[in-house]
């Protein structure tokens, strides 16, 4: 049976809660509608986050990510709303969407949002060979 898009963003259990690690993703082929025109506007999304305890499962991403294609959003907002659903379902210790949208009458926009668990802070980065971390 073929998939279709759905709102729903599954999650699995971080298989290593006791360490701060990123996940990195880009997802090259976000699409949604201008609000004003109805033509497509065309994204790449990039997601950063350090999990807690559950980690955003792929297909479910995908399938999510699929149900904006018909949908007509303003950047701003439809950047903010991803970036609330998928910190709702996995509540991350720290999360970073940025969304690169193609240009559209002559102008690039890319809009950036970011969460965080209370209290979390970054560990600070390690230097293996002496000199201090490069930022």
């Amino acid at each position: 049976m073929p998939s279709k898009p759905s709102r729903r963003l599954a999650t699995f259990p971080n298989p290593s809660p006791q360490r701060d690690y990123r996940i990195h993703m880009e997802i090259p082929e976000f699409t949604c509608l201008c609000p004003q025109t109805g033509q497509p506007d065309f994204a790449t999304l990039y997601l950063d986050y350090v999990p807690d305890r559950a980690c955003v499962e792929l297909k479910s991403l995908k399938l999510y990510i699929w149900s904006y294609r018909n949908e007509g959003a303003f950047h701003e907002a439809v950047t903010n709303r991803i970036l609330d659903d998928l910190a709702k379902a996995t509540r991350p210790r720290f999360m970073r969407l940025t969304a690169r949208f193609y240009v559209r009458g002559g102008i690039f926009t890319t809009v950036v949002a970011e969460t965080r668990k209370r209290g979390w802070r970054p560990q600070p980065p390690l230097s293996l060979d002496g000199l201090p971390p490069q930022r």
